[in-house]
């Protein structure tokens, strides 16, 4: 009686194993790139939050260098914000920023609540002029925009709200807000609006009741977008301003830098206070920011 043998594998059952093998190198390598461009991305920043916590004996060009300081200290924080009025820069680019990102979520439903649901002549026209909008960079538009605002007596005011105002009314909305509110208002079933229509409810009901409520993760992304574009914003403001009081973070830091030309570890320290409001925000918002980015606005 001989000894039964093994049958031997069949293509079919090796082909499951390779697939699964290219699987795993394919999602190493993306994997890879991915942490790469994670340590390229916070890389920078991690350096100069370390450069902002090192004592004033500690060499900061030191090689290798050293990520970790070994005696942390925050007197860099503390000295930076009594130096320069960093407090009165908070201030006035918290005022600022808010107003913009206010203004931008209600203009940008306003106007886009008729181009998504609305049938209206030249609404194709209109939607396509906004669009062209994004294609024209702020450089372009500048020089008119600042004859505009100084024929406004908009610009060097003697009123601090007619400053403020200045700062403000270029980036009260935006075509790419109006763009990506419209997109998401375009996915809500017409079902939703026919029903509150029946029930009585008006086209103000029907915006502030049914689709705000449905797209509030788009909302909070344009928030985020408009939030760090305006927070981050120089060139305007450098322009427009010519008070002190009426600096906002970004105009501060280049006079913090020209203040501490040699002291990096109160330029680092400056700049560290001047992201911080960002990367709150956008924790704050991070549900809704992910959820309107990845779903489109809508959930099943």
């Amino acid at each position: 009686m001989t000894a039964p043998t093994t049958p031997a594998l069949s293509p079919k059952t090796q082909v499951p194993a390779q697939i699964h093998l290219g699987t795993l190198v394919r999602q190493a390598t993306v994997y890879t790139l991915l942490a790469l461009l994670a340590l390229a991305s916070v890389g920078p920043f991690l350096w100069l939050v370390s450069t902002a916590l090192k004592s004033p004996d500690a060499n900061i060009f030191a090689f290798p260098p050293e990520l970790v300081p070994t005696r942390p200290t925050l007197q860099n924080f503390a000295a930076v914000w009594q130096a320069v009025p960093l407090g009165l820069y908070f201030a006035n680019s918290v005022l600022v920023t808010g107003s913009a990102v206010i203004f931008n979520l209600i203009f940008s439903t306003l106007a886009a609540y008729p181009l998504a649901r609305f049938e209206f002549a030249g609404k194709n026209q209109v939607f396509m002029a906004i669009l062209a909008t994004m294609m024209i960079p702020f450089q372009v538009i500048m020089i008119p925009l600042y004859m505009i605002m100084l024929h406004l007596n908009l610009v060097d005011s003697a009123s601090a709200i007619g400053g403020y105002l200045g700062l403000i009314i270029p980036f009260v909305v935006s075509g790419f807000g109006i763009f990506f509110v419209r997109q998401a208002m375009v996915q809500i079933p017409r079902d939703l609006e026919q029903s509150a229509v029946l029930d009585g409810c008006n086209s103000w009901q029907v915006l502030t009741q049914i689709y705000v409520p449905l797209i509030k993760p788009t909302l909070a992304t344009l928030a985020v977008f408009t939030f760090i574009a305006n927070w981050g914003e120089f060139l305007w403001p450098s322009i427009v301003l010519s008070k002190q009081t009426m600096y906002t973070l970004p105009v501060g830091l280049v006079h913090l830098q020209g203040a501490f030309s040699a002291n990096w570890r109160l330029i680092a320290a400056g700049t560290v206070l001047a992201a911080l409001p960002v990367i709150v925000f956008f924790f704050v918002l991070q549900r809704y920011f992910m959820s309107g980015t990845l779903s489109g606005s809508l959930k099943g």
